[in-house]
């Protein structure tokens, strides 16, 4: 029986500018995206009902019912036929788009069941997300970016996704496993309408070229986050003490931090580190960048 493994890079938000709020209380949003090279992994059986196993180390907690984000994406595509088994690998609502890249991974995986849509996606990935937009954004405003995961700038209530060339950089991500409500640190925003990213993104040389002009930007959330959850802080400050570190800072509405490194082996040191000084701390080293041709589903 045909088997679809498709793999789920987590979304790194590497800019987060809060730009204003809707009446109808959507944030809108100024954020460049990159993806990892660490994230979860999703097995897709047809089958003659549709059900999602979840395991893998940060199984615990994780829906297994329509609750699951992935199973409600795999239902938009094909209600009544498949086995979704879920390797959780990513901590579960920590600013990373666990849930929302699950999501997609299984939209794209259950999409690409059918041979002449996976040629479709494979050859015209933009135009089969403008079809399929508003079907994607009803599970959540990251997944429409988690489709495609390459490198973008997003903006509006995450709707509206330009492609953007960014090189790959060497990063640690860090997540203190606590939890933090992403509501809880919306309303703890002050300013809600905030300076946007410049028009027109500069080109980036190489990591070094690109850290630099990322200290000039921001994550509008984080001395939100930081107040709701102090841990964070202590994340950021034990981050940016690491040898070869050039910027730390706070992913989505976290509790996940990241480290930017210009070499992998400074990651790599870095990570083990961290491992060494805060053992329960959840911890990857990976690359961010464009994630796109190992994201595409695979049959095996």
């Amino acid at each position: 029986m045909t088997a679809i493994e498709v793999f789920t890079p987590a979304k790194i938000n590497l800019t987060l500018h809060v730009t204003g709020q809707r009446e109808d209380g959507y944030h809108l949003l100024d954020s460049l995206v990159a993806f990892a090279s660490v994230g979860d992994r999703l097995r897709i059986v047809p089958g003659n009902a549709l059900s999602l196993t979840v395991e893998g180390r940060e199984a615990a907690g994780v829906p297994a019912d329509m609750d699951n984000l992935a199973l409600r994406a795999a239902a938009l595509i094909r209600g009544d036929g498949a086995a979704l088994t879920l390797d959780k690998n990513l901590p579960s609502a920590s600013g990373i788009g666990g849930g929302s890249a699950d999501a997609a991974a299984a939209w794209r995986g259950m999409f690409s069941l059918d041979e002449q849509q996976a040629k479709q996606l494979c050859a015209a990935p933009d135009a089969v997300l403008d079809t399929h937009l508003d079907a994607l954004l009803g599970l959540g405003a990251d997944v429409p970016m988690c489709l495609i995961s390459t490198p973008l700038r997003v903006r509006g209530i995450g709707d509206q996704l330009t492609r953007v060339a960014l090189p790959s950089v060497p990063a640690i991500l860090v997540n203190p496993r606590v939890p933090v409500s992403t509501p809880a640190v919306f309303q703890a925003l002050e300013a809600k309408p905030n300076p946007p990213m410049p028009d027109d993104l500069p080109d980036f040389a190489d990591a070094a070229t690109l850290i630099d002009w990322l200290h000039q930007m921001r994550n509008d959330l984080q001395a939100p986050a930081i107040a709701v959850e102090p841990a964070i802080s202590a994340v950021l400050d034990a981050i940016a003490a690491l040898p070869g570190c050039r910027l730390a800072r706070m992913s989505g509405s976290g509790a996940t931090c990241f480290g930017l490194f210009e070499t992998w082996d400074e990651a790599t040191a870095a990570a083990q580190v961290i491992h060494t000084l805060h053992p329960p701390w959840w911890l990857a080293a990976c690359v961010l960048g464009d994630q796109w041709s190992a994201a595409m589903p695979r049959v095996s």
